[in-house]
């Protein structure tokens, strides 16, 4: 149960917290609790002869959610038959046979899993008239309060603040309706629409004024990127700029997040100005690096009243004065910066960030996507091949997805227009192709790729990842390309994590018996390839500690293009002059699919070049901002200890 769950999770004062809020370790344990909370309602109201009305979700955020409901229907006989459901919204307009209905959506992740009855699932219909829309909504009201409202709804929060399409701007007695969607909003979902160009510019809607009246509401959110949003919902005041911090007014309302959703509220992001705190050398690194970019002094340059007026006078008493403190961060910054990722030979290691030994290391970075290598870490990438290390690249999934389907046409055609001048198109390869041109000719939106177009898709960004390789030094035989098999679904909605996916990591590590292993630790979004990509590292990690040649093993976190390690998270910087900025600017360029305007561009219209530039910029002028060396750019790295 949440009530209890949050007695367990929380050990903070919340005095800074408008709304009550618990924290998990992860997406998981919280899907779980929240799942407990949703089957034990229904037990209750099935002991009392009685409907349990659900308001439901969509989204990537309710998936583990759903996932554990359908567990504990077949392995635990929590039945639905008297649950009757209302979800949020759905796209308009919206077939619901299409890929992106929030009708296929619930079929899909719930529904035909368990034994819900089919007339007591209530979705908005996105195929009505604009005319119709108006009475539906009034009698999807309705239906609601003639079963005596909503006994429990279940929220997501958008990065503008919206709950389910109630965008930044609604009032809090909104009805349900049609609305016209956020740019923000489009902009999120344009991931699973392939393009901004292709995502529905209005929504029908459950009003604020529904999901108020509901007798319990749990919002759930996971991932930094909603770190910030979660933080003016639980901290700030109540606008309906932030719809979901509507919700302070709830008399029984909860936030339920992971560790990195609730990373920015005050009691986790500076517990010290909440309560006493032990000052560990890691809060103390935190909390002085935080205080200068604050003040925007240099490190050097914080003072006692510094400290004693920004609610850090106990760290003053404890291991004062300013001046030995501040000496102490400093020297420990400057320690990360390294222009020798693989260690420097024949050097003092003791306060650089890698090994000296040996000095020709192995080293394996592994890619989620074929471009994360060079977008994230080319410089460094770079560097390792040119100091003479044994350098290995594993891309993990072919990015298929991420091509657009006339990127795909265009390269099928070239084969054709090829195969068709010499002659040659009875071949297996053409047919292959000519294929997959006509499907996508004649594509619908309730249609996946077929396989013919996904191996075409999947050839583009393979030439691609080579071709970056070759780059920057690599031989063929130092190219690996893994395709995992949790990716290959032909659509954005992935498979959990497999026992084929860990095993083939573990097969290649055991094969080249890495010094380093680099890694993407951009966690953003806990559903997303990065995430399973590198919950497959570290299985494959934690099975192969008891090799001998795991001894001698680091492993090293990246971040993507979307956001780097916090200044204070830091184990690892590696500076870049000028010339080699350029240089990796050139290695992503082998990446052209990827290139004006790509499928998966996110909130941010920059291109992926463009960010990392950006990215690594802003390392380099926050380690100058704090008083240490000015560098062009910088990648940032942080140690995972197994």
């Amino acid at each position: 149960m949440i009530k209890s769950s949050i007695d367990k999770a929380t050990g903070f004062e919340k005095r800074f917290e408008n709304i009550d809020t618990v924290v998990f370790e992860n997406s998981l344990g919280a899907s779980k609790a929240v799942a407990e909370e949703i089957a034990a309602l229904i037990r209750v109201k099935q002991s009392q002869k009685q409907p349990c009305v659900l308001g439901l979700a969509t989204g990537s955020t309710p998936k583990g959610l759903y996932a554990e409901l359908v567990r504990l229907h077949k392995e635990e006989g929590l039945s639905f038959k008297n649950v009757i459901s209302f979800n949020l919204d759905e796209y308009y307009p919206m077939q619901p046979d299409s890929v992106h209905s929030y009708v296929r959506f619930m079929n899909e992740l719930l529904f035909k899993h368990v034994d819900i009855l089919p007339e007591n699932v209530h979705i908005p219909d996105g195929t009505l008239t604009k005319a119709e829309i108006s009475e539906y909504c009034n009698d999807y009201e309705a239906k609601i309060k003639a079963l005596g409202g909503i006994d429990l709804q279940i929220l997501g929060i958008g990065g503008n603040g919206h709950i389910g399409f109630n965008e930044s701007g609604s009032l809090q007695n909104s009805r349900t309706r049609l609305v016209a969607l956020d740019h923000i909003t489009r902009v999120a979902a344009s991931n699973d629409f392939g393009g901004l160009d292709k995502t529905p510019r209005t929504a029908i809607t459950l009003g604020v004024k529904k999901i108020m009246e509901a007798k319990r509401v749990i919002l759930m959110a996971w991932g930094e990127g909603k770190s910030n949003i979660i933080k003016a919902a639980a901290e700030g005041p109540v606008t309906n700029l932030v719809p979901a911090s509507f919700l302070q007014e709830h008399t029984n309302s909860v936030f339920v997040m992971d560790k990195s959703a609730a990373s920015k509220l005050t009691r986790i992001n500076t517990p010290w100005l909440v309560e006493k705190i032990e000052w560990t050398e890691k809060m103390t690194r935190k909390a002085v690096l935080g205080l200068a970019l604050k003040l925007k002094k240099p490190i050097l340059m914080l003072t006692d009243a510094d400290y004693i007026e920004n609610g850090m006078s106990d760290l003053l008493a404890d291991s004062g004065p300013a001046y030995d403190i501040n000496i102490n961060i400093f020297n420990n910054v400057q320690h990360t910066i390294t222009g020798w990722p693989g260690g420097k030979p024949n050097a003092d290691d003791s306060k650089r960030p890698e090994r000296a030994e040996p000095a020709k290391k192995r080293v394996l970075i592994f890619s989620p996507h074929p471009d994360d290598d060079i977008i994230s870490m080319g410089g460094t990438f770079k560097r390792l091949q040119e100091q003479g290390h044994d350098v290995h690249v594993a891309y993990q999934t072919s990015g298929n997805i991420a091509v657009a389907d006339d990127e795909a046409v265009r390269f099928a055609s070239f084969v054709c227009d090829y195969n068709e001048k010499f002659g040659i198109k009875s071949n297996e390869a053409h047919a292959i192709y000519k294929k997959a041109i006509k499907f996508i000719k004649t594509k619908k939106d309730s249609e996946i790729d077929i396989s013919e177009v996904r191996h075409i898709k999947g050839l583009i960004r393979k030439g691609e990842a080579r071709a970056t390789a070759h780059f920057v030094g690599l031989k063929d035989e130092n190219i690996h390309f893994m395709e995992l098999p949790f990716y290959e679904t032909g659509t954005i909605e992935k498979k959990p994590i497999g026992e084929a996916d860990v095993q083939i990591t573990m097969d290649l590590i055991e094969k080249i018996k890495p010094h380093q292993i680099y890694a993407a630790g951009d966690l953003a979004d806990p559903h997303g390839t990065h995430k399973v990509c590198l919950d497959a590292i570290f299985e494959a990690v934690k099975r192969l500690k008891p090799k001998a040649f795991m001894k001698d093993c680091w492993l090293w976190l990246y971040r993507g293009a979307w956001q780097e390690w916090g200044i204070d998270e830091i184990e690892m910087a590696v500076p870049m002059s000028p010339g080699q900025v350029l240089e990796k600017r050139n290695g992503i360029f082998k990446h052209q699919s990827q290139k004006d305007g790509v499928v998966f561009q996110g909130s941010d219209s920059r291109e992926f070049w463009q960010r990392a530039e950006d990215r690594n910029r802003e390392t380099a002028e926050l380690y100058h901002q704090l008083g240490l060396a000015h560098y062009a750019a910088m990648e940032a790295f942080v140690r995972w200890e197994y």
